[in-house]
């Protein structure tokens, strides 16, 4: 599938996500997020740590988010503090990215992104 959009890693593996994931799951080496050194408690309760920074790195542009712990409060702040388009995907870790995942990603980018 075409994205139309940049693809970054957004884990806590870091760099090491293109040494260890990117060759099994057969994806090129990719941008990383930079976790910055923040306080959690600075956050709103239920905020998942990874939200502003993920936030701040796309910078009003598009993104899509996926995770297995995108919570109701990560889409209430991105929604007040993001103010381009933005899609957070929870994926279930026991089953992991399926193909109703990808059409739902396919079906968002063709509505944001023109082609």
């Amino acid at each position: 599938m075409a994205l139309g959009c940049q693809l970054v890693w957004a884990t806590t593996w870091m760099e090491e996500a293109n040494e260890v994931v990117a060759p099994r799951i057969g994806l090129p080496r990719l941008p990383v997020v930079e976790w910055p050194a923040h306080r959690a408690d600075d956050d709103p309760r239920g905020l998942h740590w990874k939200t502003r920074a993920i936030v701040e790195w796309a910078d009003n542009r598009p993104f899509i988010w996926v995770d297995d712990e995108i919570s109701a409060m990560d889409r209430l702040w991105v929604d007040a503090s993001h103010p381009g388009p933005s899609l957070l995907h929870h994926v279930d870790p026991r089953r992991g990215l399926t193909e109703t995942d990808f059409s739902a990603f396919d079906d968002w980018l063709r509505l944001v992104v023109p082609r």
